[in-house]
């Protein structure tokens, strides 16, 4: 009789991290409709219907929490510019360290492949993913460090990241709404030959030993179900402590740099005459300069409306979009020095030949 009692608990038993899987899914899944539905879809087409009435109130940012005047002494605008940064990004990073950790978490729970064997599948499938993710590449950092910390592809992980910012069809209809199509079509063409790049750029790393968190203690068929929720709640926070801990720091310095940068070179000093000089350093400029989603856009617009030349708007259009000085320093712990100096060299290269063509382009 004993003999019975085993295979009979075991047919009631939920099947081997099933459970956590689905939990895992589902936080984020819920997390990223909630994001889309109540913040950033609304925002973005607010942004498309303004049309050519689109403003950006801030040197690298859409809002302004507090006011900067050229009157103020240096070091408090580059302090109010950097928190005017922050409070921009709130939500995009609302959403990103919480989605984060749960596909740390979902991903962590499994020994399922999370790469493709095929290097042109790892970028294509991330480009698809992060198009319609709705943040910049501020906010999609957070989410490409945990897919590669879940044994993710790193190449995917990065296409991931440039394909939000850089292929989300509402700032791409943004692009072709507001400029001349020589400079939309380049604003697409610049990223797109970045992804083609990205094997050459990006080192396919190995997977981390030891990612399994939703595996441990007791086997999951002797836990109670009230001891999974909880092993899935401690698990879930930890990765999330985790993951802010990855990112807080970069945040902050990106704040401040980008505020020094803003104050160095100011946006509205690009009147001199052009150079191709010129346009290598606005290229070098918009990809370290980090800024909110579809503000490349925005900002390279009223650049191009107060009469900024077009070879240096190009420039800004196509590189403040797929990287910034955050995302490079902060996948540089993950990926190595080299490779982020190799991603902002294309990206800055790319750039620099979009301002080029445009001042090949006949005059009109």
């Amino acid at each position: 009789m004993s003999t019975l009692g085993t295979p009979q608990s075991s047919a009631h038993a939920i099947p081997r991290r099933t459970l956590e899987i689905v939990l895992a899914a589902a936080v984020a899944l819920s997390i990223i409709l909630i994001f889309w539905s109540q913040q950033r879809y609304p925002a973005l087409l607010k942004k498309l219907h303004a049309g050519t009435g689109v403003t950006v109130n801030g040197a690298i940012s859409f809002d302004a929490l507090l006011k900067v005047t050229p009157a103020m002494p240096p070091m408090d605008r580059v302090f109010r510019t950097s928190v005017n940064w922050l409070y921009t990004n709130r939500f995009g990073m609302y959403f990103a360290l919480p989605f984060g950790a749960a596909l740390m978490t979902l991903l962590g729970g499994t020994a399922t492949p999370k790469r493709f064997s095929s290097t042109s599948a790892n970028v294509f499938c991330g480009a698809i993913a992060g198009a319609p993710l709705g943040v910049c590449t501020n906010c999609a950092t957070p989410v490409a460090q945990s897919l590669i910390a879940s044994g993710a592809s790193t190449r995917l992980s990065v296409a991931a990241m440039i394909s939000s910012p850089s292929f989300n069809p509402i700032v791409v209809a943004m692009a072709f709404v507001l400029f001349p199509l020589p400079f939309a079509l380049l604003r697409t063409i610049v990223p797109a030959l970045l992804l083609l790049a990205l094997p050459l750029l990006v080192p396919e790393i190995s997977a981390p030993k030891g990612m399994n968190p939703l595996n441990l203690g007791m086997p999951v068929i002797e836990q109670t179900l009230t001891s999974r929720l909880l092993t899935f709640l401690r698990v879930y926070l930890r990765n999330l402590v985790r993951l802010t801990w990855l990112t807080l720091p970069w945040m902050l310095l990106a704040a401040v740099l980008g505020a020094l940068a803003a104050e160095l070179i100011p946006a509205y000093g690009t009147r001199l005459p052009v150079s191709v000089l010129g346009v290598i350093a606005v290229a070098i400029f918009g990809t370290l300069l980090p800024v909110p989603m579809a503000l490349d856009v925005a900002l390279a617009y009223v650049l191009y409306r107060e009469g900024v030349p077009g070879p240096y708007v190009a420039a800004l259009l196509c590189t403040l979009g797929p990287v910034s000085v955050y995302s490079l320093s902060a996948l540089g712990k993950e990926l190595g020095r080299q490779a982020s100096l190799r991603l902002a060299g294309a990206t800055a290269l790319l750039g620099t030949l979009a301002g080029i063509a445009i001042m090949l382009l006949p005059k009109t």
